[in-house]
């Protein structure tokens, strides 16, 4: 019997940086992001109904989903929680070339595996960047792959985190300053509405209003373009020619399924 809407005991997060919370930094230096806000969330559902909840996040910022699957996905299905958000494979269809046909098939049969041992398992779409610059050439790309993601979600009975569709992340506020990943503000509204989509009650339809945004000067967008390639472009090309990932030397930061001790905020 399926649990009842938000009833979570056990939550792990797989996945790359967006999981990991690159871009939502917390007050120990660790970062947050949507996946250890939605944690919370559940965790105070949980303790709302008199029980607990544990939590794992073994997401790595720079993983290809085959890392992912290799690495990641065995783990999950040795703790076998209650739930499992799976979101995996916009790191390879960045690289030039990539097949997303090719790559849904292997994030299909993680799909399958992790489906055969845990209760839920979420999936996500990607994003539609028509409107984030630094991605917006690969548009065609991503959405192919979210087609896919969206028919193994039938297929498997899997809720689905649409990122295609969410109009929050489609502000420039969403995006921090590197453009590849979420800001706070745009992880807490994916958190909601992957809250939303578990069935817990968080309010409205998830998507808090951006307050009207100011537009910048010419001059100020120019000079604000200078600073990223400078600050971000230039370092990420560096390390693609090089073969090196920023997560070469990262763990993940909660690699064990252990009582949530305190919200995300």
């Amino acid at each position: 019997m399926p649990p009842a809407p938000g009833a979570y005991a056990s939550y792990i997060a797989v996945g790359d940086s967006f999981t990991e919370g690159v871009g939502d930094p917390g007050p120990d230096g660790a970062f947050l992001g949507w996946a250890d806000r939605l944690a919370a969330l559940l965790a105070d559902r949980q303790a709302r109904a008199g029980g607990g909840f544990r939590y794992a996040n073994l997401a790595v910022r720079g993983r290809l989903l085959d890392r992912i699957v290799a690495e990641q996905v065995p783990r999950a299905v040795e703790l076998a929680p209650d739930l499992v958000t799976f979101c995996a494979g916009g790191n390879d269809i960045l690289r030039p070339g990539s097949d997303p046909d090719a790559i849904a098939r292997r994030f299909e049969a993680a799909v399958a595996e992790l489906s055969a041992a845990v209760g839920t398992v979420l999936v996500c779409t990607g994003f539609d960047t028509r409107g984030v610059p630094v991605l917006r050439h690969l548009r065609g790309r991503i959405a192919t792959y979210t087609a896919h993601v969206r028919a193994i979600a039938d297929q498997y009975d899997c809720p689905v985190l649409d990122l295609w569709s969410l109009r929050a992340v489609q502000d420039p506020r969403a995006w921090g300053e590197d453009r590849l990943h979420l800001s706070p503000d745009g992880h807490a509204r994916v958190a909601l509405r992957a809250a939303q989509v578990l069935g817990l009650e968080v309010g409205g339809e998830g998507e808090p209003a951006w307050p009207p945004l100011i537009r910048k000067a010419p001059a100020q967008v120019r000079r604000d373009n200078i600073h990223w390639a400078r600050e971000y472009l230039v370092p990420w090309i560096g390390r693609r020619l090089r073969g090196e990932s920023s997560g070469d030397h990262v763990l993940p930061k909660r690699p064990e399924l252990l009582p949530l001790e305190k919200s995300a905020s």
